[in-house]
């Protein structure tokens, strides 16, 4: 077990206050702060990987993941027999030195994210504990007391910004944590954690699934030459767009800077989702958006996969609908 000094040092301390800054910039984007929090609380609490999971009914949802939990985010796991769960329902910090060993655990889970051992801390909003943040090791009894003294200022940050986010209902919580704060679609985190429950749906009930990727085409001249208020405007547009076309069982979401994701549940055929693509296309690009007297053109490149034609598993749906953005983007830009 490492034994390092039993508080926080001074540069562990900085950086931390570093991160508060960070957060207060984030403003209400409180999916963003948990994957900024994800991200430090790995480095700063000595771990390989860093989750941030949120209860939702019975389930504990990852909704913010860094390291080696990061291809597992939107993962879902069952509160009951899970050291998350424990932890919501004792509202205190707990420990597992080796989840090979622990009853306490959900070891399959563990051995899907790859840790021996974690360090897990309750997220409490309003009076209720609402999650925890978790930092994980592949390593057996992997913390110390200073990571567990860190881990707890971590966990305090993001109850602030939970604060600051909403003062109203969990259900307001929930809707902060999983919607993008610019344009209001899903996030990231959300796209995941529907494409893992169409997946497991469609596998069930032997039905397809589509996931589509869209890149934004030109934001960056947007940003340079009318400023970052007009690229902005452009993204909520395209967002706005890409919603219009969705059904109630759809999914859209904005993944990065300027790409977008969706989800379509129960999908017939191949030549359906391809005319798909091209009037979703069509209609991002149909109009300029008008902004301060200026006509901005919008565009997407757009790739698609179907499960299970073009793959089985997320991470290959995922790459197959990439390239084939990409191929659309190239063949785009030949044509002009």
């Amino acid at each position: 077990m490492q034994q390092p000094e039993t508080s926080p040092d001074s540069a562990t301390l900085l950086e931390i206050i570093r991160t508060q800054t960070e957060i207060a910039k984030a403003g209400l984007d409180l999916g963003g702060v948990m994957d900024l929090v994800a991200r430090r609380a790995q480095v700063l609490a000595h771990g390989a990987g860093a989750v941030v999971e949120l209860a939702e009914g019975d389930e504990m949802v990852y909704r913010a993941t860094a390291g080696i939990a990061e291809p597992q985010l939107g993962l879902r796991i069952r509160s009951q027999g899970s050291l998350s769960g424990l932890c919501v329902r004792e509202r205190r910090i707990l420990m597992c030195a080796d989840s090979e060993t622990d009853p306490r655990v959900d070891r399959e889970a563990c051995r899907k994210v790859g840790l021996r051992s974690m360090l897990v801390v309750p997220l409490n909003h309003q009076e209720q504990t609402v999650g925890v943040i978790k930092v994980v090791s592949p390593e057996v009894d992997a913390f110390s007391e200073s990571d567990v003294q860190v881990l707890g200022l971590m966990s305090e940050l993001i109850a602030a910004a939970m604060f600051h986010a909403t003062q109203f209902e969990a259900s307001e919580l929930y809707h902060r944590a999983t919607h993008d704060a610019l344009t209001g679609l899903a996030n990231r985190a959300l796209f995941y954690d529907r494409l893992r429950q169409s997946l497991t749906q469609a596998a069930r009930h032997e039905e397809r699934v589509a996931v589509l990727n869209l890149d934004m085409d030109g934001l960056k001249p947007i940003n340079d030459g009318y400023g970052h208020r007009a690229g902005d405007a452009a993204l909520c547009e395209v967002a706005a767009r890409i919603r219009q076309a969705c059904r109630k069982s759809d999914t859209a979401a904005r993944t990065g800077g300027d790409e977008f994701g969706v989800v379509l549940p129960r999908v017939a055929h191949r030549s359906a989702i391809e005319q798909h693509c091209d009037r979703l296309a069509e209609r991002i690009s149909a109009v300029p958006l008008h902004f301060d007297d200026h006509r901005l053109p919008l565009g997407a490149s757009i790739g698609f996969a179907i499960f299970p034609d073009d793959g089985t598993e997320l991470d290959a749906l995922l790459e197959h609908a990439d390239a084939a953005m990409y191929a659309s983007k190239r063949t785009r830009k030949a044509a002009r």
